[in-house]
């Protein structure tokens, strides 16, 4: 017996790697001979299960089939498409799309000949067609080429960039700033940068759909205050402060996100109250300005110069060259701890090619041109006034936007589809929220949270857009990802103010605009 099991010992020590499990098993048993004895058990266990399944499987009626019948089934089975077909609307929308033939600007021209008004393009301060910025990018193809080729982190860094980041920094106000190629991703990865699994994000249910998925990808602990409602604000961040007393969880990274001017419905956010907040409850502060950048303030430095508050204040600045500059990409600007950060930990910066140096320098100028010339700013809120004051002329429609806001989203009115006299659509009146209370754990339990026929409305603002066409003034309807974005927002019109035309443009442009609401609107009556 000793001589059979000395020989098992040296069989089992010539297996590779019995040495290791000799030295846990030993370590393990002198530590506590219990968890052996239960590691032992559970081993026997696993091993009968699988035994078991594989037994039960053979016993199992199935059916055999010829190979004949094998053969029918594999022809007659149908894949699950990679895409759901276009719907009548989706396609008649895509069918009705303008080309542009030629530059974007004021008055660019379709493809079918026709020069029309433009107010669907972020064309705010007018830089987009700029002879001067046209020029010095003529100037920089030649000289530094068309592309980067290669991501920033490596060799795609050219001088003209580190020029754009300091130039940002300094016309913001804040220590330093960082690129990215692209304006979507750029809030996107930020968050994901800084926000990580246990941190606590209390962000506005009305943020925009990048903001979404940056909270998402970071995959911290979100809470959601009621849009635009800073008293709802405050009421989450005591909620939260007394579960963490509660539950005695350990100090995180806590961060407040919101954006200065929202992208789906234009609303403004009180920055001087969102910093007393952040302060009182030792909160950081991700403020979204992609729509107030380049529009607001006395030369375009958004709610920061509008509130007169230093940009210190505010932990991140996230902003879009895009809509602002009229050029490409993203920033974030703050505290150079914030910036370098992002240089090894931001995913758009580290795997995305660098902007073009063209387009870095048409940014730089364009900065230059805000800086020097603030009667623009002047120019578009007076052209953002005079077309607000001609809608709403409009009974059956509501402007959501912020009078400030150059971008102005129309949606139709709620007290229009009363059945005196309203849009008498069946199924299609707004359903009032559901929630008495908002529940700030869950992005759609609001209390303000209204169900809206966003395809009927959709179908009716798509009417407007096509009938403004025709009469010579391009607009668009707001784009929505159904489905796919958290928070539902409202169907609206989507007009953009810009300074390269004349307050007597804007104001015939804004015209054709009533007259088409009222005429689609006027037939469903």
């Amino acid at each position: 017996m000793t001589y059979s099991l000395l020989r098992l010992e040296h069989a089992f020590k010539a297996i590779p790697g019995s040495a290791i499990v000799i030295r846990y098993v030993r370590s393990s048993y002198q530590n506590d001979p219990g968890r052996s004895v239960l590691e032992l058990i559970l081993l026997v266990f696993a091993i009968r299960t699988l035994l078991q399944n594989r037994t039960r499987a053979r016993q199992k009626n199935f059916v055999k089939l010829t190979e004949k019948e094998i053969d029918e089934l594999v022809d007659d089975w149908v894949p699950e498409p990679l895409y759901q077909p276009l719907d009548e609307g989706e396609q008649a929308e895509l069918d009705t799309m303008p080309v542009i033939s030629g530059p974007v600007g004021p008055k660019p021209k379709l493809a079918n000949g026709k020069t029309v008004m433009n107010l669907a393009s972020y064309n705010f301060t007018g830089l987009q067609g700029n002879e001067y910025i046209k020029e010095r990018a003529v100037e920089i193809l030649r000289k530094y080429g068309l592309g980067s080729c290669g991501p920033p982190g490596f060799y795609g860094t050219i001088d003209v960039h580190v020029d754009l980041e300091r130039n940002l920094a300094s016309f913001l106000g804040t220590e330093s700033a960082i690129i990215y190629s692209q304006g979507f991703a750029t809030i996107s990865s930020v968050i994901a940068a800084f926000s990580k699994r246990g941190d606590i994000i209390v962000a506005d249910r009305g943020v925009n759909f990048a903001i979404q998925k940056g909270i998402q990808i970071s995959r911290s602990t979100v809470r959601w205050y009621d849009h635009n409602d800073l008293k709802s604000l405050e009421d989450v961040l005591e909620g939260v402060e007394k579960e963490a007393k509660k539950k005695r969880r350990p100090l995180t990274r806590r961060f407040i996100i919101t954006e200065g001017i929202f992208e789906n419905d234009g609303a403004m956010s009180d920055l001087p109250k969102l910093i007393e907040l952040k302060k009182k409850y030792k909160y950081r502060l991700i403020l979204d300005e992609s729509m107030s950048f380049g529009s607001v303030g006395r030369t375009g430095r958004g709610l920061t110069e509008l509130y007169n508050v230093p940009a210190t204040e505010v932990d991140m600045i996230v902003g879009s060259m895009a809509n602002g500059l009229c050029a490409t990409g993203g920033f974030c600007a703050g505290s150079i701890h914030v910036t370098e950060h992002q240089r090894i930990n931001g995913t758009a910066f580290v795997f995305s090619a660098a902007i073009p140096a063209l387009l870095a320098v048409c940014a730089s100028e364009g900065i230059n041109i805000l800086t020097s010339t603030p009667s623009l700013l002047e120019t578009l809120q007076d052209n953002t006034r005079a077309m607000r004051s001609v809608l709403e002329k409009v009974d059956l429609i509501e402007i959501l936007s912020h009078p400030a806001s150059a971008v102005i989203h129309v949606c139709i009115r709620r007290h229009a589809y009363s059945s005196s006299g309203g849009l008498l659509a069946p199924g299609a009146a707004p359903q009032p929220s559901k929630h008495a209370k908002s529940n700030p754990a869950a992005l759609t339990a609001s209390k303000d949270y209204i169900e809206y026929d966003w395809q009927y409305e959709d179908r009716l603002l798509q009417e407007v857009v096509d009938e403004a066409l025709a009469q010579g003034v391009m607009i668009t309807r707001a784009k929505r990802l159904r489905g796919q974005e958290g928070w539902e927002p409202r169907s609206s019109i989507k007009l953009v103010a810009t300074a390269a035309l004349t307050r007597k443009e804007c104001e015939k442009a804004a015209g054709v605009v009533k007259a088409a609401l009222v005429k689609v609107l006027s037939r469903k009556r």
